[in-house]
């Protein structure tokens, strides 16, 4: 039986055989190590990265003793659910983003990873819950998720389409949604996006586009 270790746009956990394209962690374990069960708490910091699965050749027992290992479909779903890339195995991408960041939030000053973990952590939840952010879907960059408009699933933006998430990549296109949108990204990876990261996108079939 998979773990619920799998990761919506929205944050939640849930129990899938999907993998996914990348790994990540919220800072520690938040797991009972003994047990294979939703955890109650949602992080064990405010630290939320978005990891490669393989790194240094090391090997790990998930859900062991360490921390709680967490899989995303692609990274505009680990953006979504408010990860950011890790420093130690994405240095590139992680700078890369700070970069974007700044330059999306006019700051003059560089600021260091804690302080933009601290950021997201104000605009990705409220208490235990997502935190959500209505914005007119026209101004929205390329890599934003937002809720389907019906209520149920999540739409990934992409050019004049929008994509339906699954665990397994991107299913049916429809057009991009006008008005006004619930936007799962924080604001602040939104900035990022829309001035120059790219994020990693699982194709329809769960391989790796950028």
């Amino acid at each position: 039986m998979p773990l619920p270790n799998r990761v919506k746009p929205d944050g939640s956990l849930f129990a899938d055989p999907a993998r996914g394209l990348f790994l990540g962690n919220r800072g520690g374990r938040f797991h009972h190590p003994g047990r294979q069960a939703l955890p109650r708490r949602i992080q064990a910091s405010r630290q939320w990265l978005c990891c490669v699965l393989s790194f240094k050749g090391r090997r790990r027992q998930v859900w062991g003793s360490g921390y709680t290992e967490l899989f995303f479909c692609d990274e505009v779903t680990a953006l979504a659910a408010g990860h950011r890339p890790c420093m130690e195995c994405r240095r590139t991408d992680a700078l890369a983003y700070r970069e974007a960041l700044m330059r999306g939030l006019g700051l003059r000053h560089t600021p260091l990873f804690p302080e933009i973990d601290a950021i997201l952590d104000r605009e990705r939840r409220e208490g235990r819950d997502k935190r959500t952010h209505r914005l007119p879907a026209e101004t929205l960059p390329d890599g934003a998720m937002i809720l389907a408009p019906e209520g149920s699933g999540f739409l990934a933006l992409r050019g004049a389409v929008a994509l339906a998430w699954s665990p397994y990549g991107y299913g049916a296109q429809r057009s991009r949604p006008a008005g006004e949108a619930v936007v799962l990204t924080p604001p602040a990876t939104l900035s990022a996006l829309a001035h120059g990261y790219v994020p990693a996108w699982a194709s329809s079939t769960g391989a790796p586009e950028r």
